[in-house]
Parts: C-alpha cells; sequence; structure tokens
C-alpha cells in the first residue's frame, strides 16, 4: 500500500498519480476505500463535496466516520430547496460533522450577470457557472483530492466513470461509482439515517429548486434536472461532455 508520503500531487504529475492510486486502492469502494486515503494517503488534503440530496447520508455517514473533521464543501446556490437546507442542518448535528463550508456564489458575479435573480431562467449553463462551478474552484483551492457522491447507475456522462480521475491538479475519488438503488436503500437502513424530505414527493436527485422536479415511475435517475432542456450536468463535473478541470479558472460553455 502507499501512503502519505509516496501519493502527493507535488512529486508526481496527476494522471501518474491516479494510476497508482488506482492499482493500490482499485479494488474497494465505501468505506473501505475512503478510510486510507482521509486518514493516510490525502490526510489534511481532501475534501468531500456533497449537496446534501437524495442519497448525500451515505458518504456523509461513512465520512463522519472515519474523521468527522474531514471539510465537507457544500455548495450553497442562493436558490436550493428549503427543504435542503432543513435537511443539511439535521444530518450535520445527527453526524457530528465538524467542518461544513458553505460556498456561496461571488456577490460580483452574481450582482454582475443574475442582478434580478432570474438568470436560471435565460442562461442556466450562465447560472450553474455563477452559482456551482467557480464557488467550487475557490473552494477547492488548497486540497489534493476531493471526493464526490457520484455513481454509474445515475447514467449519461456517468455511465462510465472510474473510481478515481484527474482534475486538473487534484485527484477526483468517486467511492460509491459502482453503488446501486438497492446497495444505498440497504445502507441506509442499516445505519438509520433520515431520508431527505423530498424523496417521498418523488425526487430521486435534488438541486436548485427552479430547475428540478419530480421524477415519475420509469423515468431516468436525473430525468428531474433541467426537465424540458439538453442539459444534463451544472458544470462542476462535465462540460460539453469533457471533464471540467476545476483548477483552471477558465470560463466555458456547458
Amino acid at each position: 500500500m502507499l501512503d502519505q508520503h509516496v501519493i502527493v500531487p507535488e512529486e508526481a504529475e496527476t494522471s501518474r498519480l491516479v494510476a497508482r492510486v488506482a492499482e493500490a486502492y482499485g479494488g474497494l469502494d465505501g468505506r473501505a476505500l475512503l478510510e486510507p486515503l482521509i486518514l493516510r494517503v490525502f490526510r489534511g488534503r481532501v475534501a468531500l463535496v456533497s449537496s446534501f440530496g437524495a442519497e448525500s447520508a451515505v458518504l456523509l455517514h461513512m465520512v463522519a466516520g472515519i474523521d468527522r473533521r474531514t471539510p465537507v464543501i457544500f455548495l450553497n446556490t442562493g436558490k436550493l430547496f428549503g427543504e435542503t437546507l432543513a435537511y443539511r442542518e439535521l444530518l450535520v448535528e445527527r453526524l457530528g460533522l465538524a467542518d461544513v463550508r458553505d460556498e456561496r456564489p461571488d456577490r460580483s458575479d452574481a450582482g454582475r450577470d443574475d442582478l434580478n435573480g432570474d438568470l436560471w431562467s435565460r442562461d442556466p449553463r450562465a447560472c450553474c457557472w455563477i452559482r456551482k462551478v467557480l464557488p467550487l474552484q475557490r473552494s477547492l483551492n488548497g486540497f489534493s483530492a476531493w471526493i464526490t457522491g457520484r455513481k454509474r447507475m445515475h447514467g449519461g456522462l456517468r455511465a462510465g466513470m472510474p473510481l478515481f480521475e484527474m482534475d486538473g491538479d487534484q485527484v477526483k475519488i468517486n467511492p460509491l461509482a459502482g453503488w446501486d438503488g438497492a446497495r444505498i436503500a440497504e445502507y441506509m437502513k442499516a445505519h438509520d439515517l433520515p431520508a431527505h424530505p423530498l424523496v417521498k414527493k418523488g425526487f430521486t436527485s435534488i438541486g436548485c429548486a427552479p430547475c428540478t422536479t419530480p421524477v415519475a415511475a420509469g423515468e431516468d435517475h436525473r430525468a428531474g434536472r433541467w426537465r424540458g432542456s439538453d442539459k444534463s450536468e451544472c458544470g462542476i463535473h462535465f462540460m460539453d461532455g469533457r471533464p471540467v478541470r476545476a483548477g483552471t479558472g477558465t470560463v466555458g460553455t456547458e
């Protein structure tokens, strides 16, 4: 196994780094994967990015059980459901998360490009760029790696995702990539984790309130996101089908 003296971005190109981490830990997932990464490999240099959405409690519970001081980055776009904000508070208290960071849009960006708060209706790509992509880029400065809750079962651009990816000069970790809905539900039940309030109303993927709707039986997991448009990702992970390099700071179109 590798340790933190070997796996640091300053010592190797990220592509080589990802390959080495995958070789050492690619046979693991979930908590078994996260534990060595958080406690040894990227100790003090890794953050979890969480939406506190429909499936978020699983990963948050795992991370809290390993080290509740692990930074959790929450993109508070200013357009979230009230239920999501309440759920965030519930999980923070229940799990004892000690370092949850609310990252908000920069006031100058929002004031210049979304003065009336209706950019989502005119240009949802630009809205996500201001309210999600740029705040995340700023919040990840100084970290060597970050953890996501994405899963292959979500389909679309996520269907073939690996456990580890390059993201600029950082390593992106997808510890639940291979988990399906049954495994998520089993974990939630086993650990008595509360469900997001909107799940019982048919929301399977929960983002900003103006751009998220319930999903009908038989629809894709993310069918309720940006319904009626060709947009399927906010831009944090993909833009025009290409992975976003979080550290580039280069504005583009999704």
